[in-house]
Protein backbone atom coordinates (compact mmCIF):
# COMPACT_ATOMS: atom_id res chain seq x y z
CA UNK A 1 0.00 0.00 0.00
CA UNK A 2 1.20 3.30 -1.03
CA UNK A 3 1.96 5.77 2.12
CA UNK A 4 3.77 7.98 0.53
CA UNK A 5 3.16 11.86 1.52
CA UNK A 6 0.03 13.58 -0.35
CA UNK A 7 0.92 16.07 -2.92
CA UNK A 8 0.53 19.18 -3.24
CA UNK A 9 0.61 22.78 -5.38
CA UNK A 10 3.85 24.65 -4.39
CA UNK A 11 4.08 28.37 -2.77
CA UNK A 12 5.26 31.63 -4.45
CA UNK A 13 6.97 32.96 -1.42
CA UNK A 14 7.43 37.22 -2.04
CA UNK A 15 9.57 39.00 0.15
CA UNK A 16 9.84 42.69 -0.39
CA UNK A 17 10.95 45.37 2.31
CA UNK A 18 12.70 48.69 2.33
CA UNK A 19 16.28 49.08 1.35
CA UNK A 20 18.84 47.92 4.33
CA UNK A 21 15.67 45.86 6.42
CA UNK A 22 17.45 42.95 5.78
CA UNK A 23 15.74 41.03 3.10
CA UNK A 24 18.57 39.86 0.84
CA UNK A 25 20.34 38.34 4.00
CA UNK A 26 17.65 36.94 4.35
CA UNK A 27 16.57 35.15 1.21
CA UNK A 28 20.06 33.94 1.44
CA UNK A 29 19.62 32.07 4.58
CA UNK A 30 16.14 30.78 3.06
CA UNK A 31 17.84 29.05 0.11
CA UNK A 32 21.19 28.00 1.96
CA UNK A 33 18.61 25.88 4.28
CA UNK A 34 18.80 22.55 1.50
CA UNK A 35 15.99 21.45 3.30
CA UNK A 36 13.25 23.75 3.08
CA UNK A 37 14.28 23.23 -0.70
CA UNK A 38 13.42 26.84 -2.42
CA UNK A 39 14.08 28.30 -6.04
CA UNK A 40 14.79 31.39 -6.37
CA UNK A 41 12.81 33.29 -9.02
CA UNK A 42 15.48 34.03 -11.98
CA UNK A 43 14.88 37.51 -13.78
CA UNK A 44 15.24 38.37 -17.38
CA UNK A 45 16.57 42.04 -17.63
CA UNK A 46 17.78 43.86 -20.82
CA UNK A 47 20.53 45.72 -18.41
CA UNK A 48 23.82 44.61 -20.22
CA UNK A 49 25.72 41.84 -17.72
CA UNK A 50 28.44 42.85 -15.43
CA UNK A 51 31.35 40.79 -15.43
CA UNK A 52 30.44 39.12 -11.88
CA UNK A 53 27.16 37.95 -12.94
CA UNK A 54 26.27 34.76 -14.88
CA UNK A 55 23.59 34.57 -17.32
CA UNK A 56 21.30 32.00 -16.07
CA UNK A 57 21.79 32.61 -12.28
CA UNK A 58 21.53 35.90 -11.43
CA UNK A 59 19.53 37.13 -14.35
CA UNK A 60 18.79 35.65 -18.11
CA UNK A 61 20.01 38.53 -20.03
CA UNK A 62 17.83 39.11 -22.99
CA UNK A 63 17.62 42.26 -25.60
CA UNK A 64 14.35 44.46 -25.23
CA UNK A 65 12.75 43.42 -28.71
CA UNK A 66 13.03 39.73 -26.89
CA UNK A 67 11.57 41.60 -23.00
CA UNK A 68 9.01 43.49 -25.47
CA UNK A 69 7.33 40.24 -27.18
CA UNK A 70 7.43 38.40 -23.91
CA UNK A 71 5.78 40.94 -22.07
CA UNK A 72 3.02 41.30 -25.14
CA UNK A 73 2.35 37.65 -24.95
CA UNK A 74 1.64 37.82 -21.39
CA UNK A 75 4.79 35.49 -20.59
CA UNK A 76 5.40 37.85 -17.20
CA UNK A 77 4.39 37.46 -13.80
CA UNK A 78 5.33 40.77 -12.94
CA UNK A 79 7.89 43.59 -15.04
CA UNK A 80 9.19 47.17 -14.28
CA UNK A 81 11.29 50.14 -16.10
CA UNK A 82 14.27 50.32 -13.85
CA UNK A 83 16.93 53.68 -14.91
CA UNK A 84 15.86 53.17 -19.19
CA UNK A 85 16.68 49.02 -18.34
CA UNK A 86 13.31 46.48 -18.56
CA UNK A 87 13.16 44.09 -15.45
CA UNK A 88 10.98 40.91 -15.28
CA UNK A 89 9.64 37.74 -14.00
CA UNK A 90 8.82 34.71 -16.99
CA UNK A 91 5.76 32.70 -16.16
CA UNK A 92 6.34 29.50 -17.18
CA UNK A 93 9.97 28.29 -14.95
CA UNK A 94 7.54 29.68 -11.70
CA UNK A 95 4.73 27.53 -13.24
CA UNK A 96 6.95 24.50 -13.19
CA UNK A 97 8.10 24.60 -10.22
CA UNK A 98 4.91 24.85 -8.53
CA UNK A 99 3.64 22.12 -10.38
CA UNK A 100 5.91 19.70 -9.30
CA UNK A 101 5.05 20.59 -5.42
CA UNK A 102 8.18 23.08 -4.89
CA UNK A 103 7.82 26.36 -3.30
CA UNK A 104 9.42 29.59 -5.52
CA UNK A 105 10.96 32.76 -3.75
CA UNK A 106 10.92 36.22 -4.77
CA UNK A 107 12.63 39.08 -3.76
CA UNK A 108 10.64 42.02 -5.17
CA UNK A 109 9.54 45.23 -4.25
CA UNK A 110 5.45 45.79 -3.68
CA UNK A 111 4.74 46.83 -7.40
CA UNK A 112 6.12 43.77 -8.04
CA UNK A 113 4.19 41.97 -5.18
CA UNK A 114 1.14 43.63 -6.00
CA UNK A 115 1.57 42.21 -10.39
CA UNK A 116 2.70 38.63 -8.81
CA UNK A 117 -0.37 38.18 -6.92
CA UNK A 118 -2.57 39.47 -9.83
CA UNK A 119 -1.81 36.96 -12.07
CA UNK A 120 -1.10 33.73 -8.99
CA UNK A 121 -3.69 34.70 -7.26
CA UNK A 122 -3.73 31.91 -3.97
CA UNK A 123 -0.50 30.56 -4.60
CA UNK A 124 1.25 33.75 -3.36
CA UNK A 125 2.20 34.46 0.61
CA UNK A 126 3.55 37.72 1.26
CA UNK A 127 5.86 39.12 3.41
CA UNK A 128 7.09 42.15 4.59
CA UNK A 129 10.15 42.82 6.10
CA UNK A 130 10.14 46.02 8.72
CA UNK A 131 13.22 47.44 10.36
CA UNK A 132 13.20 48.39 14.21
CA UNK A 133 13.33 51.59 13.58
CA UNK A 134 14.22 54.80 11.36
CA UNK A 135 17.41 54.71 12.71
CA UNK A 136 18.66 51.64 12.70
CA UNK A 137 17.53 51.45 8.83
CA UNK A 138 19.80 54.38 8.84
CA UNK A 139 22.53 53.02 10.51
CA UNK A 140 22.70 49.75 8.42
CA UNK A 141 22.30 51.86 5.13
CA UNK A 142 25.64 53.61 6.68
CA UNK A 143 27.59 50.57 7.68
CA UNK A 144 27.08 49.08 4.37
CA UNK A 145 29.59 51.80 3.02
CA UNK A 146 28.38 51.39 -0.54
CA UNK A 147 26.55 54.91 -0.96
CA UNK A 148 26.90 58.22 -0.65
CA UNK A 149 25.25 60.47 1.79
CA UNK A 150 22.62 61.90 -1.08
CA UNK A 151 21.56 58.23 -1.71
CA UNK A 152 21.09 57.32 1.48
CA UNK A 153 19.07 60.35 2.23
CA UNK A 154 16.56 59.02 -1.19
CA UNK A 155 16.98 55.32 -0.22
CA UNK A 156 15.77 56.44 3.60
CA UNK A 157 12.93 58.98 1.78
CA UNK A 158 11.94 55.75 -0.34
CA UNK A 159 11.75 53.54 2.29
CA UNK A 160 8.78 55.50 3.83
CA UNK A 161 6.82 55.14 1.08
CA UNK A 162 7.86 51.05 1.02
CA UNK A 163 6.54 50.70 4.43
CA UNK A 164 3.53 52.98 4.08
CA UNK A 165 2.44 49.74 1.58
CA UNK A 166 2.93 47.07 4.92
CA UNK A 167 -0.96 46.61 5.14
CA UNK A 168 -1.11 44.95 1.15
CA UNK A 169 1.04 41.99 2.38
CA UNK A 170 -0.27 38.80 4.29
CA UNK A 171 2.88 38.45 6.78
CA UNK A 172 4.96 41.41 8.41
CA UNK A 173 7.68 41.15 9.98
CA UNK A 174 10.02 43.54 12.32
CA UNK A 175 13.95 41.94 11.78
CA UNK A 176 15.46 43.17 14.85
CA UNK A 177 16.69 39.95 15.46
CA UNK A 178 17.80 38.04 12.25
CA UNK A 179 17.53 34.38 13.31
CA UNK A 180 14.41 35.03 15.27
CA UNK A 181 13.01 36.80 11.78
CA UNK A 182 14.34 33.87 9.82
CA UNK A 183 12.57 31.10 12.07
CA UNK A 184 8.96 33.12 11.92
CA UNK A 185 9.91 32.96 7.61
CA UNK A 186 10.53 29.45 8.10
CA UNK A 187 7.26 29.25 10.53
CA UNK A 188 5.07 31.11 7.96
CA UNK A 189 6.46 28.47 4.76
CA UNK A 190 5.87 25.34 6.42
CA UNK A 191 2.07 26.55 7.51
CA UNK A 192 1.23 27.56 4.15
CA UNK A 193 2.61 24.68 2.55
CA UNK A 194 -0.19 22.94 4.74
CA UNK A 195 -3.17 25.04 3.69
CA UNK A 196 -5.82 23.00 2.26
CA UNK A 197 -6.57 24.89 -1.31
CA UNK A 198 -2.43 23.49 -1.61
CA UNK A 199 -3.11 19.83 -0.95
CA UNK A 200 -6.72 19.31 -2.23
CA UNK A 201 -6.24 16.76 -5.02
CA UNK A 202 -3.30 14.87 -2.62
CA UNK A 203 -5.13 14.80 0.25
CA UNK A 204 -8.67 13.79 -1.31
CA UNK A 205 -6.78 10.64 -3.06
CA UNK A 206 -5.35 10.22 0.17
CA UNK A 207 -8.70 10.48 2.16
CA UNK A 208 -10.24 7.82 0.06
CA UNK A 209 -7.51 5.33 0.62
CA UNK A 210 -8.39 6.15 4.45
CA UNK A 211 -12.15 5.69 4.22
CA UNK A 212 -11.37 2.45 2.23
CA UNK A 213 -9.29 0.70 4.79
Amino acid sequence: MDHSPPQRRGVVLILSSPSGAGKTTLTRMLLQDRDLDLTLSISVTTRPRRSSEVDGIHYRFINERQFVAMRNASELLEWAEVHGNFYGTPRAPVEAVLAQGRDCLFDIDYQGAQQVREKMGTDTVTVFVLPPSMKELRARLERRAEDSAEVIERRLENARKEIARWKDYDYVIVNDDLQRSFEDLIAILRAERQRRPRREHGIAAFVDRLLSE
